[in-house]
């Protein structure tokens, strides 16, 4: 089992989740000709991958969905609140009849040899979802765009093998960053972004001996670079209430505009 990201950051995302049978994406926020150039670094074609996840109806999650979905007639699975948010998004053009498949908050469903799980995030979207993705014993999980988490996440982000964990902001650079006030607001309130303080607490809460890979993403471009969120992240784990130490979990930055390194499992 195999995650990758093509993108990740706060002009666009678009992560590619699968296996030797099954190649999913996790949103489409970039162009049609960067998620082909993603893939071609993967070795895989655009007419081969199996289905389309999408978490919510942002445009730096859904930018180039119109255009890849119909070039290539991938079917496309989100809530009926992203759905709906996705019809309503002039930008991506006509969705064919048939590529829009609804799916239910913690209602699992499968994909080839995948298993999705879909459950519910904590965002200023329509009705956000995250997706834990398994292959038998293998599971991945990308989890972004959390204003907040709780019990209910830290469940089903429980015994994964690798994650894709949001550390959106440092919370210094955003309270004397340039945004204005009221976007200050929303991305540090409950329905906007984890910080990297806060995404150091959420891995502190899942962290098991089998946790092989933590890729950090969904960085903001002014609010946030990679060497912070990395070491903040790695010194919550270190100062959090559990057994392990920063230096024993492997952490890496997804880029904004580079594939990353791909994880198997």
């Amino acid at each position: 089992m195999r995650l990758c990201s093509i993108a990740s950051g706060s002009s666009g995302n678009c992560i590619y989740v699968g296996d030797d049978d099954t190649h999913l994406l996790v949103d489409t926020g970039i162009s049609k000709k960067r998620i082909d150039a993603g893939l071609h670094t993967l070795g895989i074609k655009g007419d081969e991958i199996k289905g389309i996840l999408i978490t919510h109806e942002h445009i730096d999650h859904i930018q180039g969905l119109g255009v890849f979905s119909r070039k290539y007639e991938v079917p496309i699975y989100a809530t009926a609140g992203t759905i709906e948010g996705i019809r309503c998004t002039n930008s991506i053009g006509r969705m064919p009849e048939g590529l829009l498949h609804e799916i239910d908050i913690d209602e699992s469903f499968s994909l080839g040899s995948l298993d999705i799980q879909p459950f519910a995030i904590s965002h200023d979207a329509r009705q956000p979802s995250g997706y834990r993705i398994e292959d038998g014993d293998k599971a991945v999980a990308v989890a972004t765009d959390l204003g907040k988490y709780d019990a209910y996440t830290v469940e089903h982000l429980k015994e994964l093998d690798a994650v894709l964990l949001e550390a959106n902001h440092d919370i210094h650079m955003l309270e004397v960053g340039p945004y204005p006030y009221p976007l200050k607001r929303r991305v540090m309130g409950e329905k906007g972004h984890l910080s990297n303080e806060l995404s150091g607490r959420l891995l502190c809460d899942i962290l098991h001996d089998n946790l092989k890979y933590v890729m950090l993403g969904h960085l903001s471009k002014e609010n946030n670079y990679e060497e912070l969120a990395y070491e903040t992240v790695k010194l919550e784990v270190s100062l959090g209430d559990n057994p392990y130490k920063g230096e024993d979990i492997p952490v890496m930055v997804a880029k904004r505009d580079t594939v990353s390194e791909i994880i198997t499992v």
